[in-house]
């Protein structure tokens, strides 16, 4: 007996899933990320402040555009990349359904901190 059913739909969203925490896993990839937020860069102006050789900025890349955060544009041997921000929109919607929980743990937390003030509980 199967516990849950998944469709098509759902196994490309986990998919998709997978890869945008897979990108974000990574601090290099993190740094790419901020960025290519700022401006459109090529890859040597993406690898120059890191202390790696250019094929493995290139596979940092390769990670984020399997994940849909990086769009690169080939003209001739030149490679620029650009921001893909729609993983994160996805990413964001998938985070949201968690917010109701987090709030009602803060709140609870707001409020057993200010019962835990001297002189607001009993007694005191």
């Amino acid at each position: 007996m199967a516990l849950s059913t998944s469709t098509a739909t759902d196994v490309d969203s986990d998919e998709r899933l997978d890869l945008v925490f897979r990108a974000l896993s990574h601090r290099v990839r993190r740094a790419i990320l901020q960025k290519l937020s700022q401006s459109p860069s090529l890859v040597t102006e993406i690898a120059a402040p890191f202390d790696m050789a250019l094929p493995t900025i290139s596979k940092h890349i390769r990670v984020l555009e399997e994940a849909g955060l990086v769009i690169r544009s080939i003209d001739g041997r030149i490679h620029r990349c650009s921001f893909g921000p729609e993983p994160l929109r996805y990413l964001e919607t998938w985070l949201t359904q968690y917010r109701p929980f987090w709030e009602g743990t803060l709140e609870s937390l707001a409020r057993y901190a200010e019962a835990s003030e001297p002189g607001t509980r009993e007694g005191e």
